[in-house]
C-alpha cells in the first residue's frame, strides 16, 4: 500500500473544522464526474498529470475501468490552498448510472455539499434531476460545473452567442430543479449564479475550467478559449485556467464547513431532542462531545473483514474505543480507524467530528446504522432512515452450475446484500430458487459479476430478467371473517385502497412505523383527513406501503394477540393472492375479533394464519389489480430521429410527456413500463444509427391494463408452479 505524503498534514487540518469541506461529485452518467475528479487528484499529487482525465483513478474496480462507468462510491481526502491557507476536502465520487442511485443516496448522508456536473451538449438530463432531488432532500448544498464546453466549440461549432444562450439555459434549468425540490428556506440562497461564483465552466478532459472570478483574476475572456481551440492550442488553457483551481476554489468559497452545515442538516436527518447533550454536540460538531456516527457504507474486505465507513457528527473515534450500534443492539471495540485515499485506506490513530472515517471490527454494521459511544446507548435516537428514490424492480434467478458450489454462492449473496442494500437476495424455500432483485439490467449484470468474484470464480447460471410486480385493490372489499385452524378464534377484516397522499407520506418518511402512535395519528388526521378513530389506531406500517388499523371495541385478550395479528398482516402482504407478488398500497381494517380465553389456543400458529386468510379474502372482493413498475425515460437525440424514438416508446405501451428542443438536440421525456424495456437498447440504436442517448429511472407503480394483466398473471403463476386459476375469495373466508 502506498504511503501518502499528505496524510499527516490532512490529519492536522481535520481538527480545524472551519477548514474542512465534505463534498460529493454527482451527475448523469457520462457527464464527466470521474474525469473531473482525476484533475483534482493530479493537483493533490496523487496522480500523474500526464494521465489525468484518462486514468479514472477512483474507478479502481476492474469492472469500472472496463466499462468506463463508476459502480461504487470512492472516497479520498485532498489538500487545497487558497491565499496560503490550506483546506482539507473529503471528496466522494459517486456513480452516474441510474441503477446505482442507492449508492448516491448513501453518500449524500456523509457530505454537506455537492458539485453537480452537467454535460454542456446534453444539458440537464433525467439523472441530473434525480441526484439533485436526492441532494436537496438531505440538505446538501449544490454548486454547478458545466463540463464539455470544448464540444460546443469544436464539434457543434456554435457561435459565442449560441454558446452563451446554451449555458444560460442550463443554469436556468438547474435552478428550476432547486425551485421544484428545494425547501422554502434554502431555495433562494442555494440557486446557482455565475456572478456569485457558484457556477464553473470548462472541459474535464482537457483539464481547464473557470469561474467568473477566476477568469477576471487571470485576465481571461471566453473569446480566448475559442481562439485557443481554433489555433489548436487548447493545452495552454490547462496552465492559464487549471480545472482543479476553478472547482476547488468554488467548493471552498461556496460550500459549507461541517460546523455551518450541521446546524441545519441535523434537524433534518435526526429526530431526537436537539436540546439534549447529544443533540447540541452534533449541532456544534463538537469533537469533545459523545461519539456519534452515521454509517453510510459497509464493504467486505477479503483480508480485513467488514469495513464500515461513515460521517462522524460529534465526538471522535479512536482505535480501541467501545461503541454501540443502535440498530444491531450490539457493543463493539473499534479495532482500526482509517481515512480514505481512493482505493486505499490509510490507518490513523483517530479521527474527529466533521470528517469521514473507515472502521474495522463492527461485523454487524450496515448502511444507515447509527453508531454511538457505549455510555450513551440507552439515550441515542437513531438517524432518519436513508430514503431511496428507486426500488428493486427487476429479478433474476441464480444457481451454481455445480451443486457443490451452493454454500459458496449463498455466502457470496450474503456478502453482496451487505455491500449493496438495494440488491434484495431471497431464497424461495419451496422451489429452492435463489433470487436476486435489483434496480435494472446493468445493476444485476454487475451483481452477478461480483458474485462470481466473491465466490472465488464459481460458475453461475442465471435466468432471463423478470419484472417485479405488485398486487393492490381498486375498491373496498367485504368484511371477511376467517377462523383460526383450531376454530377457536375469529377475525373480521376489511380491505380498501390506501390514498395516494398517504402512500406519498410513507415514501417521504412523514409517517413511519418508528414514530409514536399519537404522532402518526396527528399527521393522518391533519394532513390526510382520516377519521379520528382510524388515525389514532394505526397498529403497523408495512414496507410495501400498507397500513393496518384497529377499529375493534373492547375485545378481550386483544392486547396479548396484537403482535401476532401484526405478524399475520405482514405475512399476508408478502404474497398476494393473484400471483404471490407483494401487496402494495392497502388499508387493512380490523373490524372485530373473538379470541379464546386460554392462551394455549391463541398462539401464533392460530392467529397469524387466520388474519392472513381474512385479509386475502377481503382483498379478492375489493377489485384486485396488478401493478407494474414504470420508468421515467429521458432521450437526448438529434431532431431527425425524434419521430423514431417517440414511436418506439409509444409502441412499447409508453407515453410521451414532453419534447423540448435544446440546441442541436431534442430532449424527449416520457414514461415506459419496465417490462417493455428489455431489448430497448438494440431498437434505439438501430432506429437512430446510435445517435440517441437515454436513461430510464424508476418513477412509480401503475395498474397493468386488464387485457395485459390476465396474461402476465397467468405467466407468473406458471413460473411459480401455482395452479393456473386465481383462487376465489371463498378459499380464504369462513363467513361474510
Amino acid at each position: 500500500m502506498p504511503k501518502f505524503k499528505q496524510t499527516s498534514e490532512i490529519l492536522k487540518l481535520m481538527e480545524k473544522k472551519e477548514d474542512i469541506r465534505n463534498i460529493g461529485i454527482v451527475a448523469h452518467i457520462d457527464h464527466g464526474k470521474t474525469t473531473m475528479t482525476d484533475s483534482l487528484l493530479a493537483e493533490a499529487g496523487l496522480l500523474s498529470p500526464k494521465i489525468a482525465g484518462e486514468a479514472r483513478a477512483l474507478d479502481y474496480l476492474e469492472e469500472e475501468q472496463k466499462r468506463g462507468i463508476t459502480i461504487k462510491t470512492a472516497n479520498i481526502s485532498l489538500l487545497h490552498e487558497i491565499s496560503g491557507r490550506p483546506y482539507v476536502i473529503n471528496l466522494i465520487d459517486t456513480p452516474g448510472h441510474v441503477d446505482f442511485t442507492g449508492k448516491v443516496t448513501r453518500a449524500l448522508r456523509a457530505i454537506d455539499g455537492a458539485v453537480v456536473v452537467v454535460d454542456a451538449v446534453e444539458e440537464v438530463m433525467v439523472q441530473t434531476e434525480t441526484v439533485t432531488r436526492q441532494a436537496l432532500a438531505e440538505r446538501v448544498k449544490p454548486v454547478l460545473f458545466i463540463n464539455k464546453v470544448d464540444r460546443l466549440i469544436k464539434e457543434i461549432k456554435l457561435s459565442p452567442d449560441e454558446v452563451q444562450r446554451k449555458l444560460v439555459r442550463i443554469i436556468n434549468d438547474f435552478n428550476n430543479l432547486i425551485d421544484i425540490y428545494g425547501e422554502a428556506e434554502f431555495k433562494k440562497q442555494w440557486k446557482v449564479d455565475p456572478a456569485k461564483g457558484t457556477v464553473a465552466f470548462g472541459s474535464a478532459l482537457h483539464r481547464w475550467g473557470f469561474t467568473v472570478e477566476l477568469a477576471k483574476q487571470r485576465g481571461m475572456k471566453f473569446s480566448d478559449v475559442i481562439e485557443a481551440y481554433h489555433k489548436g492550442e487548447y493545452e495552454s488553457l490547462q496552465k492559464r485556467i487549471p480545472l482543479h483551481t476553478a472547482i476547488l476554489d468554488m467548493v471552498v468559497k461556496n460550500l459549507p464547513n461541517p460546523i455551518e452545515a450541521q446546524k441545519y442538516r441535523i434537524p433534518k436527518i435526526w429526530k431526537g431532542d436537539i436540546d439534549s447533550e447529544i443533540g447540541q454536540a452534533m449541532m456544534k460538531c463538537d469533537e469533545n462531545g459523545p461519539t456519534v456516527m452515521c454509517i453510510t457504507m459497509a464493504q467486505m474486505d477479503p483480508h480485513a473483514g467488514l469495513v464500515a465507513t461513515g460521517r462522524l457528527f460529534s465526538g471522535s473515534i479512536n482505535e480501541g474505543d467501545q461503541v454501540y450500534l443502535v440498530g444491531a443492539k450490539k457493543a463493539y471495540r473499534v479495532q482500526q480507524v482509517s481515512m480514505y485515499m481512493g482505493a486505499f485506506r490509510e490507518v490513523v490513530s483517530g479521527i474527529g467530528a466533521g470528517n469521514i472515517a473507515a472502521l474495522l471490527g463492527l461485523d454487524l454494521a450496515r448502511a444507515g446504522e447509527t453508531l454511538v459511544s457505549v455510555d450513551y446507548k440507552d439515550v441515542m435516537i437513531p438517524f432518519e432512515r436513508i430514503k431511496y428514490v428507486s426500488e428493486p424492480v427487476v429479478t433474476i434467478a441464480v444457481e451454481p452450475k455445480h451443486p457443490r458450489d451452493l454454500p459458496r454462492l449463498v455466502d457470496a449473496m450474503h456478502r453482496l446484500s451487505i455491500e449493496d442494500p438495494n440488491l434484495v437476495t431471497t431464497i424461495n424455500k419451496e422451489t429452492g430458487e435463489y433470487l436476486l432483485s435489483g434496480m435494472g439490467e446493468l445493476h444485476l449484470e454487475i451483481a452477478v459479476k461480483f458474485l462470481r468474484d466473491y465466490g472465488g470464480g464459481i460458475d453461475i447460471v442465471t435466468s432471463r430478467p423478470i419484472v417485479v410486480y405488485r398486487e393492490s385493490v381498486a375498491g373496498q372489499g367485504i368484511v371477511a371473517m376467517a377462523k383460526s385452524p383450531n376454530k377457536h378464534n375469529r377475525f373480521w377484516v376489511q380491505v380498501e385502497p390506501l390514498e395516494p397522499k398517504v402512500i406519498e407520506m410513507i415514501e417521504k418518511g412523514e409517517i413511519a412505523e418508528d414514530m409514536g402512535r399519537k404522532q402518526i395519528g396527528n399527521v393522518l388526521y391533519k394532513e390526510a383527513g382520516w377519521p379520528t378513530e382510524e388515525a389514532r389506531n394505526v397498529w403497523a406500517i408495512e414496507e410495501h406501503r400498507n397500513i393496518i388499523v384497529d377499529l375493534t371495541k373492547g375485545i378481550q385478550y386483544l392486547r396479548e394477540a396484537r403482535d401476532m395479528i401484526i405478524s399475520g398482516f405482514r405475512w399476508a402482504c408478502q404474497n398476494g393472492p393473484l400471483c404471490e407478488e407483494p401487496i402494495r398500497g392497502i388499508k387493512v381494517k380490523l373490524m372485530d375479533a373473538m379470541l379464546h380465553e386460554d392462551p394455549v389456543h391463541r398462539g401464533p400458529a392460530q392467529i397469524m394464519p387466520a388474519i392472513r386468510r381474512a385479509i386475502l379474502g377481503s382483498f379478492l372482493t375489493a377489485n384486485a389489480v396488478l401493478l407494474e413498475p414504470i420508468y421515467k425515460i429521458g432521450v437526448s437525440v438529434p431532431a431527425q430521429w425524434v419521430g423514431d424514438c417517440s414511436s418506439i416508446i409509444t409502441r412499447k405501451r409508453g407515453r410521451i410527456l414532453s419534447s423540448e428542443q435544446k440546441g442541436a438536440l431534442t430532449m424527449i421525456t416520457g414514461y415506459i413500463p419496465v417490462a417493455e424495456t428489455f431489448g430497448l437498447s438494440a431498437e434505439m440504436r438501430s432506429a437512430t444509427s446510435g445517435h440517441a442517448f437515454w436513461q430510464c429511472t424508476f418513477d412509480h407503480w401503475e395498474k397493468v391494463p386488464e387485457n395485459v394483466a390476465v396474461e402476465v398473471i397467468k405467466k407468473i403463476r406458471e413460473r411459480k408452479g401455482l395452479p393456473p386459476e386465481i383462487p376465489s375469495a371463498r378459499k380464504f373466508i369462513d363467513e361474510v
